[in-house]
């Protein structure tokens, strides 16, 4: 099958689910100006960066920019955005670890109507749980690097908890991004396709340029960080401070820790604190060299300090989700086991390669049947020589082993199984509706990473 027919599976999919569906309730709506005000507006639109001065890049956004406006909303509160699709494609918005109902959740796949070109559409839902969320085109590219999230369409969704501890002095929100995306070949993987990038940069410019983030001694600061990349792994250092991390994906972590490095698979978030000690003018940014210098980075600036920014690379200690939870010794048996097996094939030289989840590719992917109220243990069996960030759509699950190493206290939405290793979560299935679950890599689920979860009807139901 040319890989251009395997692009077009999910495409045809897409469209054969966004021509028949209805809203199931209310909650996702056309927008009308005239109606009752949105509490937001989100326009998708064509976007122009200035990086740099000299360098320019024209892509798809929100509201004249990428990333889009930052959203904050108080946990508990129904929020209505109104969605305008200024573009000559179909789109969609997905609202990223919010616990939704699957019509307004942004996934054709579970039910959500997509907006169409020139369209509009309202979503209607109440924001939780409160933590760093985000939201982002949730369309196939297949090989179009125009498209989803090789795109600017991406934005952060704080929701703000209704007991906000308050212990920092300022916010940062920071987004790790690249750009300009085009196909290369992956060394010694049989010539397999992969995706490289000519721009980089945190929020919209490049490192250098722009505003730096201004702090004066003694200060506590948060940094929300996101990997926003379509496809890469991150590793992120602060030149002469270390992080107290805090949270991961928005969730309180059990265990608090200050390291020196972070790692972020596609769509992980870090909530991490920075006691601002050591006076000077340093920069927090990609440790890979060739990437913080051609624009992964921003400079930290002291108040009353002058002269050049400063790098200096963090210690090579290995990230570990597990140091951020407890021992994990608690009982688990009573858990039913649901395998999921991760594997690739090789398909031809100069092409995509093909995944699978247990032996399948989507749509062609076994429903993963669930019932209300029940415990699971979900094993993520990665197969494959490639780390995947994995998403599971409208639920926060707990981890339990990683890579062998038991723990308790990590709470998630997107997870990293290492190359030819495995991760076990626990969910409760406790919001029932079509589940999306895929890796976070766009090129992966384009090309069959996907699959769906589906509740058990219940008796009488």
């Amino acid at each position: 099958m040319s890989c251009d027919r395997r692009g077009m599976n999910r495409r045809h999919f897409l469209q054969s689910l966004g021509a028949g569906v209805i809203a199931p309730t209310p909650r996702f709506t056309a927008a009308h100006p005239e109606a009752t005000p949105a509490d937001y507006t989100l326009r998708i639109q064509p976007v122009t960066l200035e990086l740099t001065p000299k360098v320019h890049f024209k892509t798809t956004g929100y509201n004249g920019t990428a990333p889009g406006p930052i959203l904050k909303v108080p946990e508990g509160k129904t929020v209505s955005i109104d969605v305008f699709n200024e573009t000559d494609a179909t789109d969609i918005v997905h609202w990223h670890g919010l616990e939704i109902p699957s019509n307004v959740d942004g996934s054709v796949e579970e039910g959500t109507p997509p907006v169409r070109a020139h369209g509009s559409a309202r979503y209607t839902f109440v924001a939780k749980p409160s933590g760093t969320r985000w939201y982002h085109s949730h369309m196939p590219a297949g090989r179009n690097l125009n498209r989803a999230t090789y795109t600017g369409q991406f934005g952060f969704f704080y929701i703000q908890p209704k007991n906000e501890p308050g212990d920092y002095d300022a916010e940062f929100f920071l987004a790790f991004k690249e750009w300009d995306p085009f196909w290369t070949t992956m060394v010694g993987t049989g010539d397999s396709l992969d995706v490289g990038y000519k721009r980089f940069s945190v929020n919209d410019r490049s490192l250098g340029f722009g505003e730096p983030i201004r702090v004066k001694r003694g200060q506590r600061i948060m940094l929300r960080m996101l990997n926003a990349s379509a496809t890469l792994f991150r590793r992120i250092g602060f030149a002469g401070h270390r992080f107290r991390v805090v949270a991961l994906d928005g969730n309180a972590v059990a265990s608090p820790q200050e390291v020196d490095l972070l790692e972020l698979g596609p769509a992980e978030r870090v909530d991490a604190q920075v006691t601002m000690d050591a006076p000077g003018i340093w920069i927090l940014g990609a440790v890979d060299n060739h990437d913080r210098e051609a624009g992964m980075g921003i400079v930290v600036e002291y108040a009353g300090q002058t002269g050049s920014p400063v790098w200096r690379a963090p210690s090579r200690k290995a990230w570990s989700y597990p140091v951020f939870g407890t021992n994990g010794q608690e009982q688990t048996a009573d858990l039913t086991p649901i395998p999921l097996v991760f594997r690739k094939r090789f398909i031809s030289s100069h092409w995509q390669d093909k995944w699978t989840v247990n032996g399948k590719e989507f749509p062609h992917t076994d429903p993963i049947e669930v019932s209300t109220g029940r415990r699971y243990r979900l094993i993520f069996d990665n197969q494959s020589d490639e780390a995947h960030p994995i998403h599971l759509h409208r639920h926060t699950f707990e981890l339990l082993n990683v890579g062998g190493q038991p723990t308790r206290g990590v709470r998630k939405d997107v997870v990293t199984v290492a190359a030819k290793s495995q991760v076990e979560v626990e969910l409760l299935a406790d919001n029932p509706g079509p589940t999306l679950f895929h890796c976070h890599n766009q090129m992966h689920m384009d090309f069959g990473f996907m699959a769906l979860f589906q509740y058990a009807q219940n008796p009488g139901s």
